[in-house]
């Protein structure tokens, strides 16, 4: 079955807009596998505007779920802290300084002498990778020939589309996902996946090992609470 990995950013940016630490990262992290998360995603970025380094470092021995961790590589501040934790995975995002939110994947052709050095540099740590990148064949092309042992499909574009004509936006994604499939490439997937969308992404998509989701999951848990919701979100990766 595709596993769940909570991201548990918006924690932490609840917690730094009052000072203190209510709500408790930590707790989060933790509760999130007491609640069925198979997994813990956190995103640290340079202005620490919600998950702070230390945090990093204060739950990777805490929880005993896989640990994902994402930011961008080309901030050597965020290699040293995944060197240092040794997560379960690192996530390679393209993000530019300042970015609110991640908008797109990597263009695994152009930086593929970067990316085949970053990676080697993570998996010699015993790390897995996975790179961030656009549901385009190319890309995922790319991305095989750098030596990464997964993908992450960037699923806004599926997320938009889905109300309007869900087989279109799907499509794409599962081009993609046959290709990876074919070059023995392991199959994340997440950005705006919620409780309308999930349960037909997955369904469609052929060997997805994971789903990262966090905003919507947590706007979800405010109203219906944070182990319901982590239960109706298990369920929607369920087939019969």
């Amino acid at each position: 079955m595709t596993k769940l990995s909570v991201n548990i950013n918006k924690f932490a940016t609840l917690r730094n807009s009052r000072g203190g630490n209510n709500p408790d990262v930590l707790k989060a992290a933790v509760d999130a596998q007491l609640f069925g998360a198979d997994g813990v995603t956190v995103h640290p970025r340079p202005d620490e505007r919600h998950i702070r380094y230390a945090d990093v470092y204060a739950i990777k021995p805490i929880i005993t779920t896989e640990f994902n961790i994402e930011g961008n590589s080309q901030e050597q501040k965020f290699i040293d802290l995944v060197l240092d934790v040794k997560p379960t995975q690192v996530t390679l995002v393209p993000d530019a300084l300042g970015q609110i939110t991640s908008n797109h994947g990597w263009d695994t052709i152009r930086h593929k002498d970067y990316l085949r050095e970053t990676v080697a540099l993570f998996q010699k740590a015993g790390i897995r990778v996975s790179l961030f990148v656009d549901p385009i064949i190319a890309m995922i092309e790319g991305a095989h020939e750098t030596g990464t042992d997964r993908v992450e499909l960037y699923t806004e574009a599926y997320a938009h589309a889905y109300h309007t004509d869900r087989e279109a936006a799907i499509t794409p994604y599962r081009e993609a996902a046959i290709r990876a499939r074919d070059l023995g490439l392991g199959l994340n997937a997440g950005h705006d996946l919620d409780l309308q969308n999930l349960h037909f992404f997955a369904r469609s998509i052929p060997g997805l090992d994971e789903v990262s989701i966090g905003h919507a999951l947590i706007c979800d848990a405010l109203y219906l609470g944070y182990e319901n919701t982590i239960q109706l979100y298990k369920r929607q990766l369920q087939f019969p």
